[in-house]
């Protein structure tokens, strides 16, 4: 068949299962940063995908001053565009903070509500080139998505990166997380916290992996995380909720375990030195 003719069915099928706008989701959080004294809308660079031009949304929230130097965390979502619930909740969170600016005291939070804009856009795991943009990071990916976020993790030196996930086949929450220290003092409460609103899973395998109070210490090749020699290194959680729930209930278990993650490293930057 024709290439173009090839493509020109691709787009149409697109176009047909197109259910949601980018510009639409961040519209809210545009409006809230014009004027606010804390949000700022920076856009990261620019990519092509079928003659379209894209970008990465991403906010910066800058909390109250609570030391010599803000703590500097990256909050991801949307990396896989049929797990929207993660890009709806950061608009949620962004919007909580921009009321409740105490609840960022001490740090400048990088969000990056969606990775994946054409797959949010078509409502695909994969992007709009068929890649699972989750396994290609740090491994010479040539996705322009992978790249800029790449830089975007070097540049920032991030002390934390919290990313966002819907699992279609866990019937209750769970995490993944680097190090035994930081599942005790962040993800556990976080986990402790969300279940207020949804069951956890404690299954002893999640996803294929073996797990420990709803806590997955192993984790695939490639997914966003800092690169692979950084240090120090920075604590790294993926938190999974189940997708089978009311969209509310998602989005506020997710918005609370951002809050107690926060809270609870708050504390444990305090602390650590006489752990």
């Amino acid at each position: 068949m024709n290439p173009s003719i090839q493509l020109a069915q691709r787009q149409s099928v697109v176009s047909l299962r197109a259910k949601r706008s980018v510009n639409d989701l961040v519209a809210p959080l545009d409006r809230l940063a014009r004027n606010s004294e804390s949000l700022l809308a920076k856009p990261v660079g620019r990519f092509q995908n079928d003659a379209q031009d894209y970008e990465l949304p991403r906010y910066l929230f800058v909390g109250p001053k609570g030391g010599d130097e803000p703590i500097r965390i990256g909050i991801f979502a949307g990396i896989h565009g049929d797990e929207p619930e993660g890009s709806y909740a950061l608009v949620e969170f962004l919007s909580l903070l921009e009321r409740n600016p105490e609840l960022a005291t001490g740090y400048c939070l990088f969000v990056y509500p969606v990775c994946n804009p054409t797959g949010f856009e078509d409502n695909t795991r994969v992007s709009r080139r068929g890649r699972d943009l989750n396994r290609e990071f740090w491994n010479n990916s040539r996705e322009p998505e992978v790249a800029l976020l790449q830089e975007e993790i070097t540049r920032h030196a991030f002390h934390g990166m919290i990313s966002l996930h819907t699992d279609d086949t866990s019937h209750g929450l769970y995490g993944f997380v680097r190090g035994a220290t930081l599942a005790k003092h962040l993800l556990r409460p976080a986990l402790a916290a969300a279940e207020s609103i949804l069951p956890r899973n404690r299954n002893n395998v999640i996803d294929g992996f073996t797990a420990r109070d709803s806590i997955i210490f192993d984790g695939y090749h490639g997914v966003l995380s800092a690169p692979p020699k950084s240090r120090p290194r920075p604590f790294e959680i993926i938190f999974e909720i189940l997708q089978n729930a009311p969209q509310y209930q998602k989005r506020q278990a997710l918005i609370v375990a951002l809050q107690t993650i926060l809270s609870e490293y708050r504390k444990f930057i305090a602390y650590a030195p006489n752990l």
